[in-house]
């Protein structure tokens, strides 16, 4: 037992809670505040393994580029176990932030997870399981790009404990991936689906729309290619141009006008449907019993505790919501994380920005969320969101039912100016 906190400390923990300044953390957590959360929400884990073959021109995640000699399909053995070891130590300094709270899933997300070889995901999940408490049932989720894919690979991570993969696919175009700085075929996107669909009961298939050049009908040969592997989940995005992207500064020519990307929604939700997949959330669509538990839980405002190269975290308490951000450079993390420290910033959620943060993400699921969930997973009193809500309803943006707080088909076509209205004043 530990004698600072009182509570049981197994032999990962510091050797002197007291001086790695856990007590100190905790009580300042713990004091009193002006949120009064009945319960604490789910908790998910996030990990992120930053590296990838080739930064892909849209992209703004932290990832960075792996290259040995120009062609790598794996990382070094010294690499990954060195990375694998920062993950343990930033993951045993946020034990008590936690403590004894399950698990509901995990995701393996980057970069490119899947440039670490099985055995390492193995190590890694091993690592996880040792020292949190999984729910019965875990969903473990792990990104795969089919440039890293070998016969039996797939195989291999579900050996490693991994229970769902999602296939960062994008395209079946040969010359739309070579437009989106791809780094595999379409070719090699089939068969990494094909070794999938034997490995895994649950994968998802990425794909993105709204492509240079793309024309409906060539959306529709890329839908058909996808639902011909009847996978039991698919997610579909627009390809937006985000700041900090190379894209950013050299915007691709001849993009969809908003018209026609709007008719190729339309040709997603139609072609998903005939299939008997739902669109339980804006961009996911899935067969009955397939939806993703990790991001439902984003999405109905659970916790996440996330580790490694800047990933973020959301750790409710009984009086407050604070977030957290990792050391985003590899090297830097990895040294940070050594040292105990691998967190570069943390902020308590203003009570103010709370009721657009949760719409933020609720207002994505088709259904929505019962207002005692917004209650609950906030703090806050129904008053907190009152006058939002009904210049939703008048709107014909929120449904009318008031004990759930949902978009109607318009809200959900015009989703970002729903959730404006929940922004602080």
């Amino acid at each position: 037992m530990c004698r600072a906190t009182g509570l049981w400390r197994p032999s990962i923990w510091p050797r002197s809670c007291a001086r790695s300044g856990i007590l100190a953390d905790v009580i300042r957590l713990m004091r009193p505040g002006t949120l009064s959360l009945p319960a604490l929400p789910p908790l998910s884990l996030y990990v992120h393994l930053p590296w990838c073959l080739r930064k892909c021109p849209y992209c703004d995640f932290n990832s960075h580029e792996w290259r040995v000699d120009g062609a790598a399909r794996e990382l070094p053995v010294d690499t990954a176990r060195a990375y694998l070891a920062a993950l343990r130590a930033d993951l045993e300094a946020s034990l008590p932030l936690i403590w004894g709270r399950p698990v509901v899933s995990i995701f393996i997300g980057g970069g490119t997870p899947s440039l670490f070889p099985p055995e390492q995901i193995a190590e890694l999940i091993s690592d996880l399981r040792a020292r949190l408490p999984l729910e019965p049932g875990c969903e473990i989720t792990l990104e795969a790009n089919p440039g890293t894919f070998e016969r039996d690979r797939f195989k291999g991570f579900r050996e490693a404990g991994v229970t769902r993969l999602s296939i960062g696919v994008q395209s079946f175009d040969d010359a739309k991936l070579k437009a989106l700085g791809r780094v595999h075929s379409g070719e090699q996107a089939r068969a990494a689906i094909a070794e999938a669909a034997q490995a895994f009961d649950t994968f998802n298939i990425d794909l993105m729309y709204a492509l240079p050049g793309q024309s409906l009908d060539e959306l529709d040969l890329e839908l058909r290619t996808a639902l011909d592997f009847a996978p039991p989940h698919l997610s579909v995005y627009h390809l937006t141009i985000e700041p900090n992207t190379r894209f950013a500064s050299a915007p691709p020519e001849n993009l969809p006008d908003p018209d026609l990307a709007s008719e190729m929604l339309d040709l997603i939700t139609a072609r998903t449907g005939a299939v008997g997949m739902d669109r339980y959330e804006v961009s996911a669509y899935a067969r009955a019993g397939h939806r993703c538990a990790h991001n439902l839980n984003y999405w109905q405002f659970g916790d996440y505790l996330g580790i490694g190269a800047g990933a973020h975290s959301k750790i409710s308490f009984p009086h407050r919501v604070l977030r957290q951000v990792r050391w985003r450079e590899p090297a830097a993390y990895m040294a940070k994380a050594g040292e105990g420290a691998a967190v570069s910033n943390e902020n308590e959620v203003a009570r103010s920005e709370l009721p657009f943060e949760f719409m933020l993400n609720a207002l994505r699921l088709r259904e929505g969320v019962g207002l005692q969930s917004y209650l609950e997973r906030t703090g806050l009193p129904p008053s907190s969101i009152a006058r939002a809500m009904e210049q939703g309803r008048q709107r014909g943006l929120l449904e009318a039912d008031l004990a759930r707080i949902a978009a109607t088909a318009k809200g959900f076509d015009f989703l970002s100016d729903l959730q404006s209205l929940f922004l602080a004043d």
